[in-house]
């Protein structure tokens, strides 16, 4: 009963710390004159992949390789068939912004490069550098593209936002207000929904490719729903990209770099492979700019439940 209680209140932190980053992120891009793809790249893409970095840390102090890193690995799955899917629901998806083409290429290239250091498993100090050292150039060329990105006619994102928080102090208490309860809210669900799911006698891998994934991603989708929702898509699929990207270079990156983690042969075998192709999908959404709407979004759910049963 305890583990159910934690679960719902963790649910319903995350609802509500979502959809205050999305406001708060996209009057930050207002104030700042900066296209909200940058914002949704950089702030929201790291506060919502802050639970993935809690998760793959204590899971690497306590042990547990599979859960730090079938928490990455099925994050980032979730991510694209999970995240995107689920808003194609309530609003058609484009998944090319301006800007954005960078961002997937960086994300396509740390997936390879993490594949190849898995193939040589472990994922040693050595691995971890080059990720934090990409994903560091990374974050270099988004500080120069936000400068770049200084519009003198700044656009009216009230028109498809509501409920923007207008003075300063209040734009940084909704963002700071989010990417404190994303975490906690992601961190409750994990507790409640983990503790079930170890009674069922379910692996290490198995627990942090489905439940420990999907709960840490609950914030990318909770983001990406209320972004949906509120019209704001630039926010939405920068979050989704700029998340991957994060999970990657900095999450899996940083946890390597403290303690070198062992790589499950089923991730090896199948699931690095799955998040490839999800990769590979969203690459090519972007490329040809085709829409994502119900039918594409609908498939996109049934992919993913399939994927979760084939686990288990």
């Amino acid at each position: 009963m305890l583990s159910i209680v934690t679960l719902i209140a963790g649910l319903v932190l995350l609802v509500f710390a979502g959809d205050y980053l999305v406001r708060g992120a996209v009057a930050l891009a207002e104030k700042l004159s900066i296209d909200p793809l940058i914002i949704g790249l950089t702030v929201v893409a790291f506060g919502t992949s802050a639970p993935e970095l809690f998760v793959s840390l204590q899971a690497a102090f306590d042990g547990v390789s599979g859960i730090a890193i079938g928490n990455i690995v099925g994050s980032n799955i979730a991510n694209v068939l999970l995240v995107l899917g689920a808003p194609a629901l309530l609003s058609s998806i484009r998944c090319r912004e301006d800007g954005l083409g960078v961002s997937l290429v960086m994300m396509m290239v740390l997936t390879l490069v993490l594949m190849v250091m898995m193939w040589f498993e472990p994922l040693s100090r050595l691995d971890g550098t080059i990720l934090m050292v990409l994903i560091g150039g990374y974050l270099v060329w988004q500080i120069r593209v936000a400068r770049r990105h200084q519009m003198a006619d700044v656009p009216d994102y009230h028109d498809e936002v509501d409920g923007l928080p207008q003075g300063t102090w209040k734009t940084l208490l909704f963002i700071g207000g989010g990417l404190v309860g994303l975490p906690v809210g992601a961190w409750l669900t994990v507790e409640g929904a983990s503790h079930i799911a170890r009674m069922l006698g379910a692996t290490e891998t198995a627990i942090g490719l489905t439940i420990v994934a999907v709960g840490t991603s609950l914030p990318e989708l909770v983001t990406s729903v209320m972004a949906a929702w509120r019209k704001s898509g630039a926010v939405m699929i920068g979050n989704v990209v700029g998340s991957n990207i994060f999970n990657i270079g900095l999450i899996l990156g940083g946890t390597s770099v403290i303690l070198p983690l062992d790589v499950d042969q089923r991730i090896i075998s199948i699931d690095m492979w799955v998040m490839f192709a999800c990769g590979l999908l969203l690459l090519a959404l972007a490329h040809w700019n085709l829409p994502l709407r119900k039918l594409g979004g609908t498939a996109m759910l049934v992919a993913f439940a399939i994927y979760i049963v084939s686990i288990f």
